[in-house]
């Protein structure tokens, strides 16, 4: 018994990991439609459009982009069957040396435009009563660290946006699925993607210098390989029931650990404080996930 191929839509196909997912798809058999902020980029990249292989500008964060370039992929294969919101880069700024503007790129290419794209494409995928989602965060959205509070704040916000979308989009056999990666070999801590800080605080300077030299010494030298990240995906595709979260790589296996350990481990130390804030009353109903206040 043969399947019809499934179809991919991926945002941020034009380097790192989207270029490895797209390859992994179409080594499966599959359709997929590339998307990158320069067509030139993704046909470098991918080559000419082929019957499996469409190739469409999108800037994510042009918010007004993402329902032409879904409207595109729709009437050339029918069905988006899987989205990939991979577009992002990081500015790992130290907070106090960065500013508002930068604040708002952050997130309106991690997280406004993550949203924007994902909003396109559900109509679709409730259509057909079937879909998988994979929103691209980072380890940096479940451990946080210093020069991370833009980039880290904006993958917590992919996070809780992934993890409420799940329970919401369940019941049309839509599932979505945040991926975790550690540090992959990508150009992600390159100067073309990685951002610094825009204004410089002579009291943080041996900090942010540090912090800098850390990241450039690692720049392609990271443990993670992307073609397999792309062939974990593939994988998860085909399995009847996707993890809400997946941490990808044996660094981001062990930072999510140290996460949990340290929560249980300051839940611990504080669960008398915790409990005596308590009214005098009864509870009638026992708090469920999904809900809360």
């Amino acid at each position: 018994m043969t399947t019809a191929p499934r179809t991919w839509f991926i945002t941020g196909a034009t380097r790192g990991l989207g270029v490895a997912i797209a390859r992994a798809a179409l080594d499966a058999g599959d359709n997929v439609v590339v998307t990158g902020r320069k067509r030139a980029d993704l046909t470098a990249e991918h080559g000419e459009d082929s019957d499996r292989l469409l190739s469409l500008a999108l800037d994510v964060s042009d918010l007004s982009a993402a329902q032409p370039a879904v409207d595109a992929a729709l009437a050339r294969f029918g069905r988006i069957d899987v989205l990939v919101n991979n577009a992002g880069y990081g500015d790992l700024s130290i907070f106090e040396e960065s500013t508002p503007d930068d604040v708002q790129a952050q997130y309106a290419t991690n997280v406004f435009g993550l949203m924007q794209v994902t909003r396109a494409v559900l109509p679709s995928m409730r259509a057909q009563r079937s879909g998988r989602i994979f929103n691209v965060s980072s380890i940096g959205g479940i451990v946080g660290g210093e020069s991370g509070t833009l980039y880290c704040a904006s993958k917590f916000a992919v996070e809780g946006f992934s993890e409420s979308l799940a329970g919401e989009v369940a019941r049309f056999g839509i599932q979505v699925t945040i991926v975790e990666p550690g540090f992959f070999r990508t150009d992600f801590l390159e100067p073309t993607s990685v951002k610094h800080g825009s204004v410089p605080i002579a009291d943080y300077a041996e900090a942010a210098e540090a912090l800098k030299t850390f990241y450039d010494a690692r720049s392609h030298n990271q443990a993670g390989d992307p073609a397999k990240l792309g062939q974990a995906l593939v994988t998860l595709v085909n399995a009847p029931q996707q993890p809400i979260r997946w941490a990808a790589g044996s660094d981001g296996a062990k930072m999510v650990q140290m996460k949990i350990d340290s929560l249980q481990a300051e839940l611990d130390a504080w669960k008398h404080l915790t409990l005596s804030t308590d009214g005098d009353f009864e509870f009638r109903e026992e708090p469920t996930a999904g809900a809360w206040g």
